[in-house]
């Protein structure tokens, strides 16, 4: 491969990320932010907003259940890993956990009285403590740092006798000059996965909805790594075949697909089936040797 090809084979690739990246920017992330919240929520004032000064990362999402303040917390109460668990991808968020893989589905009376200062183990690496606590109200998350550098709010909303809305904010300040800056960044991308998760998982125990089976959870993550994989396979073909482009097209699709089945929340089937689509495109071009570059 010519010094020349390579270079615009590197310019291509660099494109590609600069597309996914504008499109999370500016048209994924700032929906993700506010899921569910509507702007009075957004512009609300929160218990916890005056933790962290200057977050680089606010978000507020928010999702109405059937049910009372009362017959919502006690499920808020006692979330957490080695806890009751989250409620939302069990096969990521409960490994470890001396609870087990499976988020509660009852109740559970030992766990219903959280003081603050306690610790709130968040992963087997990784704990918060618990802040302020007015029960059937608001349970406040923040990080141990003086000042603090992250605070989770859960807060409960009455809109009549038998709706409310459970609304969560997270204000995040980033570690810029630091090893903590991996976790943050990992936060940035996970969190607009992980909380709209975890609030229609409290729904549906409140409500009495059977929660989604841990081979559902699977095979959404299975989609994920598969549009990964299909990514990172067409990276490395951008190099490989003679007419890169084609190479380049399947990495903007796995990308984008990668991206819609991380924020979409849509239907399994819908993802499974472009993600299929994309490796059968793949596995075809690359029947046909004349395509590689042999340089």
């Amino acid at each position: 491969m010519k010094l020349d090809s390579r270079m615009v084979r590197s310019f291509s690739v660099f494109t590609v990320l600069v597309i996914l990246i504008t499109v999370y920017l500016f048209f994924i992330r700032p929906s993700q932010l506010r899921w569910g919240a509507t702007t009075e929520e957004m512009r609300r004032s929160m218990p916890g907003d005056d933790l962290v000064a200057n977050p680089n990362f606010v978000a507020t999402r928010a999702i109405t259940i059937r049910g009372r303040s009362e017959d919502i917390w006690p499920w808020i109460a006692q979330m957490g890993f080695d806890r009751a668990g989250y409620y939302g991808y069990d096969l990521i968020e409960n490994i470890g956990s001396k609870t087990g893989i499976r988020s509660s589905e009852s109740i559970v009376p030992d766990l219903q009285h959280p003081k603050t200062g306690d610790l709130l183990p968040i992963s087997k690496v990784a704990h918060l403590t618990f802040g302020q606590i007015e029960p059937s109200q608001f349970l406040i998350w923040q990080s141990e740092a003086v000042p603090h550098d992250g605070a989770f709010t859960w807060a409960l909303y009455p809109v009549d006798e038998s709706h409310t809305r459970l609304v969560s904010r997270i204000r995040l300040r980033y570690h810029w000059a630091s090893g903590a800056l991996m976790l943050d960044l990992f936060t940035e991308f996970a969190d607009h996965v992980a909380v709209p998760k975890i609030l229609a998982g409290v729904r549906d125990r409140v409500e009495g909805r059977v929660p989604e089976s841990l081979a559902s959870e699977a095979t959404e993550i299975a989609i994920w790594l598969l549009a990964f994989v299909e990514f990172a396979i067409s990276i490395v073909l951008v190099f490989r075949w003679r007419q890169w482009w084609r190479a380049w097209t399947l990495a903007l699709g796995a990308g984008s697909l990668l991206m819609f089945a991380l924020y979409a929340h849509t239907s399994l089937w819908i993802g499974a089936a472009l993600g299929c689509g994309i490796g059968v495109l793949m596995l075809q071009l690359s029947r046909h040797p004349f395509r590689r570059s042999h340089a």
